[in-house]
């Protein structure tokens, strides 16, 4: 097993925590693996809506920013959140932000179900009328 370059615990930067975190792709890449664990590269990148190069782009990202840990074994990498680093850096910073996007997708998931179940022709939330 190989571990790919990360910058040190002290070295990691708000800024570029955040900034590796702004983009939906990351953030769901993110929300993946606090649920997961550990994750390989390929299964991370399933359903995203991007290309593998895209992919591969957002797993770099999220190394070089200090938010997760890679590991390569053969031809697979395997990427966890290096919770502990970046608690030890900007505590409670990680569970905040990974709550608020949970949430986030909850409601976009609610409002969707929502639109679907609104009857065709009458925005959502719109009650009829009977003639006076």
């Amino acid at each position: 097993m190989r571990l790919l370059p990360h910058p040190a615990t002290e070295d990691i930067e708000l800024t570029e925590v955040l900034r590796a975190l702004s983009d939906p792709v990351r953030l769901q890449i993110a929300l993946r693996l606090s649920v997961a664990g550990e994750m390989n590269c390929t299964t991370a990148g399933d359903d995203l809506g991007v290309h593998k190069s895209t992919a591969s782009h957002h797993y770099r990202t999220l190394r070089e920013a200090g938010v997760v840990l890679t590991k390569q074994e053969g031809r697979l990498k395997y990427m966890s959140l290096r919770r502990a680093d970046l608690e030890t850096r900007f505590p409670g910073l990680l569970d905040a932000v990974l709550s608020a996007a949970a949430l986030h997708e909850a409601q976009a998931a609610r409002d969707q179900r929502v639109a679907a179940d609104a009857p065709a022709g009458r925005p959502s939330g719109v009650e009829a009328h009977a003639p006076v």
